[in-house]
């Protein structure tokens, strides 16, 4: 294990640039799905156009600049040229309405904004008296329309143009390791969201540190949509400027399907969500079709659970096994992996819990997801499975080069060159936030065995202590919940309560298609959530899965509600529900249900 130790990360990509030249950096496709691409040479050309021209707008070292966009080429383009020059990225979820944005944009000191589109512009438009320290706003697509605070991208380009490479190179070279490289803004699931500083140590280390963690092969591709504005999707695109690695772009969330087949990845990152809503698609599609063909797919998954279980145990797989295991490839797991362009080799999950009995299923199709865990705190990585040793319902060892022990409440504590700096503008958080030691106190509640992997149980804010006395954690319920192809989000409640309870949301799709499949009239979804017939049947739901758990984890009564959506802020642009604001939101429909 060896660690080489970078001045910045504008040295890691210069380190790929000499090695790969020539070779694919990045690939997107425009609306009618045509591919543009560039390689690692021309990157790193366009990479010193952009930062020659956030020079020329006066941004300085240790300046902060904004990016409010969905992930893209243009992104990450803009975020190495603003690193490369001693500055720092300050990322800005697309779907952040104009207040949070806001927030983070004064928070943050930031002097320039790059927007996706005239959709970013407007909200900008409508806080621009607010944000008085943004000299300029950079469209990534799109005119200004002669307002001289919005400038195009190609006009941008042309501010840098007598911009001398001597002063890109100053600039490059006036940075530290310790700099700051980058302050991503946390979710703000239980309150203000606050900035976490990381240095170009920080990302070069975290690179390094996954590389050794995966396997990596020249000429592959990963394939990503996840925000960049998350540090779990920053992480990944940088473990790939350290690998040579193309990243291909998806357009958008809707068009993702598509995507996947045009950009047929070799491994790719996603959150939890994205697996659910896969597997759900999956089993609703072969309920619909029933007889024959459900049979043979319940056959495949029994005959795949098998080798699956070799797999893990690293025992040798029957033949008669196996042979079957090709037939059902054939016949069923082969359509899984052709939507996902048939090339994935592994996929990484982060961010939230996955369930283990969804990462089994994809793991019996052929398909192996490999769960970590990070933090915004700690660029995102400290543990993960690995490609030889992994199991289902664990986050795996440690990361090379990273420490982790369990203290005595039982929360999980990370010690490495991965953890930030500080918070930003926050020096009572960032104690708090650290042992005394210097250990990063993670929230989370685990256990680590005598492989050194550990095993999440819970978060230490979101533990239930019912009035019982007994310690719930609600994440393994509501993941257990969530399997029902009718169920869409689930928040478990019941802290001090004599039991547990939960309020769900529905799959739309599928609970329309049973609404249709039993003749159940409806005026608006909203009334349908509500017919008898519809509880009747999510209560079943709920009662299957409650005979897998024991007594004082079962649900008694549920709430069901419209969707948690990013828009009402119930949900974080990362697929995670804000569950202080659904308590305070439902607070009258939990009330009933212990009445």
């Amino acid at each position: 294990m060896s660690f080489k130790d970078y001045q910045s990360v504008h040295e890691m990509l210069c380190q790929t640039v000499e090695k790969y030249s020539g070779q694919p950096a990045y690939r997107w496709f425009d609306g009618n799905g045509a591919e543009e691409s560039v390689n690692w040479q021309e990157h790193y050309n366009k990479v010193k156009a952009v930062a020659k021209s956030l020079i020329a707008l006066g941004v300085a070292k240790g300046d902060k600049v904004n990016i409010l966009s969905y992930t893209c080429y243009r992104w990450a383009l803009a975020d190495m040229a603003t690193m490369s020059i001693g500055a720092v990225t300050v990322g800005i979820y697309q779907s952040n309405l104009p207040g949070d944005c806001k927030y983070i944009i004064n928070h943050s000191d930031s002097v320039i904004v790059f927007a996706e589109d005239q959709v970013q512009l407007a909200k900008l438009m409508e806080i621009r008296d607010e944000i008085p320290a943004i000299k300029k706003v950079v469209l990534f697509k799109g005119n200004s329309f002669d307002d001289e605070w919005v400038i195009s991208f190609e006009d941008f380009l042309e501010l840098g143009k007598n911009i001398p490479d001597s002063d890109f190179e100053k600039r490059t070279s006036e940075i530290s390791p310790e700099d700051p490289a980058g302050i991503i803004y946390t979710s703000g699931t239980t309150g203000v969201p606050k900035g976490a500083v990381l240095t170009h140590d920080n990302i070069t280390f975290t690179a390094q540190s996954v590389y050794q963690s995966a396997d990596f092969h020249d000429g592959e591709d990963m394939f990503i949509f996840l925000p960049l504005a998350h540090v779990f999707a920053r992480t990944c695109l940088n473990a790939c400027i350290l690998t040579g690695n193309r990243t291909t772009f998806a357009r958008s969330i809707d068009t993702l399907l598509d995507d996947f087949k045009m950009a047929a990845p070799h491994w790719f990152v996603s959150v939890p969500r994205i697996f659910e809503k896969i597997h759900t698609k999956v089993i609703s599609g072969v309920e619909a079709k029933g007889g024959i063909s459900e049979k043979i797919f319940n056959w495949a998954c029994r005959v795949g659970a098998e080798v699956s279980n070799c797999k893990i145990y690293k025992i040798p797989i029957p033949f008669t096994i196996n042979f079957k295991y090709m037939i059902a490839r054939k016949l069923v797991f082969s359509k899984i992996h052709e939507a996902l362009g048939g090339n994935v080799k592994w996929c990484i999950s982060g961010a939230a819990p996955l369930n283990p009995e969804i990462a089994k299923f994809f793991h019996a199709a052929g398909l192996l997801i490999l769960e970590g865990i990070g933090m915004t705190e700690n660029t995102s990585f400290s543990n993960v499975n690995r490609l030889d040793d992994y199991d289902f319902g664990v986050v795996g060892p440690p990361g090379p080069g990273v420490q982790h022990k369990i203290a005595e409440d039982g929360e999980v504590l990370i010690y490495g060159r991965n953890v930030m700096k500080e918070y930003y503008k926050m020096p009572e958080a960032t104690i708090d936030t650290f042992t005394p030691d210097g250990w990063l106190r993670t929230g989370d509640i685990g256990e680590i065995d005598e492989k050194n992997v550990l095993k999440i149980t819970g978060r230490k804010k979101d533990l239930i202590i019912t009035s019982g006395g007994k310690n719930v954690a609600p994440s393994s319920i509501e993941g257990l919940m969530a399997t029902s192809k009718y169920l869409n989000q689930v928040c478990v409640v019941g802290d001090q309560r004599k039991y547990l309870s939960a309020i769900v949301t529905l799959d739309e799709e599928n609970i329309k298609a049973y609404a249709e499949d039993n003749k159940i009239t409806y005026s608006s979804y909203e009334e349908l959530i509500k017919n008898e017939q519809i509880v009747k049947l999510i209560n079943g739901e709920i009662e299957k899965r409650n005979k897998e758990l024991p007594s004082y984890e079962t649900l008694k009564k549920i709430s069901i509600v419209p969707e948690f959506t990013i828009e009402n802020k119930m949900m974080t642009p990362t697929f995670k529900i804000k569950k202080n604001i659904i308590l305070e939101q439902y607070k009258d429909e939990i009330e009933k249900m212990y009445k």
